[in-house]
């Protein structure tokens, strides 16, 4: 959540910030005047409980008619105070309600705009002419079943449409894949983590992910736990309501998760094929930062993030994502697109956004510092989300018959293989 001095303070900031993310402006205004009744809710409540105090000390000291008109008006400040504290208590919840409404404040460097509106900040690499190689690249899944790598019909049998196994060499490459970006990860400095996949709704609200991007969570009402999409979730809530020693910042965390998303606004959208899914796993880069180190932060994780990219010897271009996608925790968002040659377009591989103090105002995670306690930024970065990766090495490494070439990054963790071969029918 945003801090609600500089709501008070600016209110034209947050409401330039909602216009650029193309949402409710209005939530604005609303907030403001929820705040105010909380705030003058709050001294009217403290009035009457200085009152109530100062009334009890001269009713110990009255007698007769006086004491009587005294415990007369006790009677009645009782009952004040009381729909005094009612109504300070009801104000103060629905500003708490409407500030977790309210997104982040967007950077002002951030351009405005929808998901096309993005500005291309760096291209890396070489795209390969397949025509000039005299032959027709084929398809992540047609290489994957090639390969013995890939099922998505087994998948869907088995549990539906988007689920998918990754069968011999397939797999092989997940945990190659895993292990290269835990080594990088750890040689940076990261901490690794194996993280949970379930998480307590405070969690998931903490870090944001139960507002607009509500609809792709799943939920078990059972135990009213829910499946994260990203192991930022439990990286996020893992010092939550902590406070955290500046000294010891920043703290770096690689977790590695399962992660679990319904998908529920791509309908008909890369349906083929391993792209999009319900369940994959994830590498996520998690950094807890003061303030004003955010923005460097933020650099950094872009810069492992391309480190990783051109390791895997992927063509890619970064992007400074607009506006109206930035998701309600992100200030700022870069995105790392690997051009997918059958798709004829670059694709997201990696994103890192700078949160700054969103999520940490509200799961409570503080910095100490010069004996004062403020909150602190918080800032992810995908290094490695599986499948897409897997996605884009097939697919810009293949060969003409149907053969992978395997990325040097990735041998040592195939006992040395540097090519991944057909299977025999």
């Amino acid at each position: 959540m945003i801090d609600l001095r500089l709501l008070r303070e600016d209110p034209d900031r947050v409401r330039a910030s909602q216009r650029a993310r193309g949402e409710d402006v209005a939530l604005v205004d609303a907030l403001l005047s929820a705040d105010e009744r909380r705030r003058s809710s709050g001294v009217r409540f403290d009035e009457l409980r200085a009152e109530q105090k100062s009334l009890g000390k001269l009713i110990g000291r009255a007698t007769g008619d006086e004491k009587a008109e005294l415990l007369k008006r006790a009677e009645q400040l009782k009952a004040d105070v009381k729909a005094a504290d009612a109504e300070r208590d009801a104000a103060d919840t629905e500003t708490q309600e409407l500030l977790l409404k309210l997104s982040n404040l967007v950077h002002p460097d951030v351009p405005v705009g929808g998901e096309e509106d993005f500005v291309t900040l760096e291209t890396h690499g070489t795209i390969r002419d397949f025509a000039a190689e005299g032959f027709e690249p084929k398809d992540h899944l047609e290489l994957g079943q090639l390969l013995g790598a890939i099922d998505v019909e087994r998948g869907a049998k088995v549990s539906g449409s988007r689920f998918y196994f990754l069968t011999g060499v397939g797999a092989l490459l997940e945990l190659a894949l895993v292990n290269a970006a835990m080594a990088q990860a750890t040689a940076a400095g990261f901490t690794p983590m194996l993280t949970p996949a379930l998480v307590r709704p405070q969690s998931m609200a903490g870090t944001g992910f139960l507002g607009q991007a509500a609809q792709d969570v799943y939920h078990l009402d059972k135990d009213d736990l829910y499946l994260v999409g990203t192991s930022e979730v439990a990286l996020a809530a893992y010092h939550m309501d902590e406070i955290l020693e500046a000294d010891k910042l920043p703290l770096r965390y690689a977790g590695f998760s399962p992660c679990f998303r319904r998908e529920a606004g791509s309908h008909g959208k890369d349906t083929r094929g391993i792209f999009r899914v319900h369940q994959f796993d994830k590498v996520e880069m998690f950094s807890y930062v003061t303030p004003e180190e955010s923005q460097e932060e933020h650099r950094r994780l872009l810069e492992w993030e391309k480190q990783w990219l051109t390791s895997l010897e992927l063509p890619f271009r970064v992007i400074d994502v607009a506006s109206g996608d930035l998701g309600s925790s992100a200030a700022r968002k870069y995105d790392c697109e690997a051009w997918i040659p059958t798709q004829g377009k670059y694709r997201e591989l990696t994103s890192t956004s700078d949160c700054t103090e969103f999520q940490s105002r509200r799961l409570q995670i503080r910095v100490r510092e010069d004996r004062k306690v403020r909150p602190l930024a918080t800032l992810n970065g995908t290094l490695c989300a599986v499948p897409r990766t897997i996605v884009a090495i097939l697919e810009n490494h293949q060969q003409p018959d149907g053969s992978v070439r395997v990325p040097e990054v990735l041998r040592p963790y195939l006992g040395g293989r540097e090519i991944l071969e057909p299977v025999a029918k």
